[in-house]
Order: C-alpha cells, then sequence, then structure tokens
C-alpha cells in the first residue's frame, strides 16, 4: 500500500507542486519560493514512503556561500538534501533530469545548474555558472562522484567538481549521506522500504588563497572526510 501511495506522489504531487514552482518563477529571481516548493515535495515524497530524515553536523553548515559536496547512493539522495538541509542551495545535476517533463522544466526555472557529463565544453559551462552562483552567495550542491554508486561504495571523484572549489574559493562542506542506498537501491523508482535515512556534516575546508595547484590535495581531503563520516566504505 505504500509503495502505490508512493507511486501516486510521484506522478500527481510532482506535476502539481512543479506547476506551482513554474507559476512562482516569474515573480522569484533568485529561486527562493521555488526552492521552497521543492522542499515540500521532498518532505511529501518522505513522507508518503515511511522514510525520516535526520541531521549530524548541522552546526558545519553555514551562513552561504558554501560548496556542498555529498556523496551519491541512490535517486532518494536529492529529496532527503531537500528536506534535511538547514540551507537553501542549488543542485548541479545531470542534464537528463532537465528533459523530464514539469519536473525538469521547474528544476531550471529554479536555478538548478545543468551538467553534460559527455561533453567538456558544456562541463566547463555548468562550472562557470556554478562559480558564478556562489560568487552571488548562494549554496551550491555537487556530488563529486558524478553519478550514483551502484552498491553503496564511494566512486573515484570527478575532477570538475574541484575546479569548480578552487575557482570558486568559497568553504567546501562534505556531506555523507547514509542509508538512501538500503532504502532505494538503483532501479527502483520509489523506496522500497520505510526507515530513517542520516546526513552528517563535516567542517568546512576551507580554501581562500590556495589557487588551482590545491584540486588534487582538496579531493583527496574531501574524499577522506566523506569516507570517515560514512564510517565505513559502504554507507
Amino acid at each position: 500500500m505504500r509503495r502505490v501511495l508512493s507511486y501516486l506522489n510521484l506522478i500527481v504531487t510532482t506535476i502539481f507542486l512543479a506547476v506551482c514552482a513554474l507559476a512562482v518563477s516569474p515573480f522569484d529571481p533568485k529561486g527562493e519560493k521555488v526552492h521552497g516548493i521543492a522542499r515540500l515535495w521532498a518532505r511529501v515524497s518522505l513522507w508518503c514512503a515511511g522514510i525520516t530524515v535526520s541531521l549530524e553536523g548541522g552546526e558545519h553548515i553555514g551562513a552561504p556561500p558554501l560548496l556542498l559536496m555529498s556523496n551519491h547512493q541512490s535517486a532518494l539522495d536529492i529529496p532527503v538534501l531537500l528536506a534535511g538541509l538547514p540551507v537553501p542551495f542549488k543542485f548541479v545535476a545531470k542534464r537528463e533530469l532537465f528533459r523530464i517533463p514539469f519536473f525538469g522544466w521547474a528544476i531550471k526555472r529554479a536555478g538548478y545548474i545543468s551538467i553534460d557529463r559527455e561533453n567538456p565544453r558544456e562541463a566547463l559551462k555548468a562550472i562557470e555558472a556554478a562559480v558564478r552562483k556562489i560568487a552571488e552567495g548562494t549554496c551550491v550542491l555537487i556530488f563529486p562522484e558524478g553519478t550514483r554508486s551502484p552498491d553503496g561504495r564511494l566512486l573515484p571523484f570527478m575532477k570538475g567538481a574541484f575546479s569548480l572549489a578552487s575557482r570558486a574559493a568559497a568553504p567546501v562542506v562534505p556531506l555523507a549521506l547514509v542509508g538512501t542506498n538500503a532504502l532505494q537501491p538503483p532501479g527502483h523508482y520509489v523506496a522500497c522500504r520505510k526507515g530513517n535515512v542520516t546526513i552528517r556534516a563535516g567542517k568546512p575546508i576551507r580554501i581562500e588563497g590556495k589557487g588551482l595547484s590545491y584540486k588534487g590535495s582538496l579531493m583527496e581531503k574531501v574524499r577522506g572526510a566523506i569516507e570517515g563520516l560514512c564510517e565505513c566504505r559502504t554507507c
């Protein structure tokens, strides 16, 4: 019954709230109201699935601008982060999501950033757009793995995420999502079971004045921080 409710929510609530977001967006230049609608969508979706979210280390998520970097285990990660993080932010998301009717239109109008991982020139444009957002005082969230892990283990990190970090020079806050892979494994459109998911935030890694040559060291620090927050290599 709960899975049926989740499927109905996926269709009905997503379309209804996406239409609301599209209607509001011309009067919301910063995308804050649209982000609020996205948070409502996430909370309704998680409630329908019987999933609760807890945040540990929330004190590390300070005032923007910030660059948030999270592991990526499941399609469930997006509603969990929307519902659980205390600050508005812009996702850097794969281009395919922006092609989904209603949902994709809404996230585009919200100012989320599309990235084409197969096209280096377009990926560079996405990085430049994210740098501008951070310079304007916005929090940006990126999955440095670039795609979902099939088994919860951290995949190799993409260098583009750290080019973005070096150019933006904003504090990087590592995040670990714990539990999403078990509740909604790859290949499932909705959660398979109810339960709790934890977001763990680590101490900000400050990179002001480090320059582009710091990218390699920063990647190692962020990876180590996320692994430590997971407490093991399979979150």
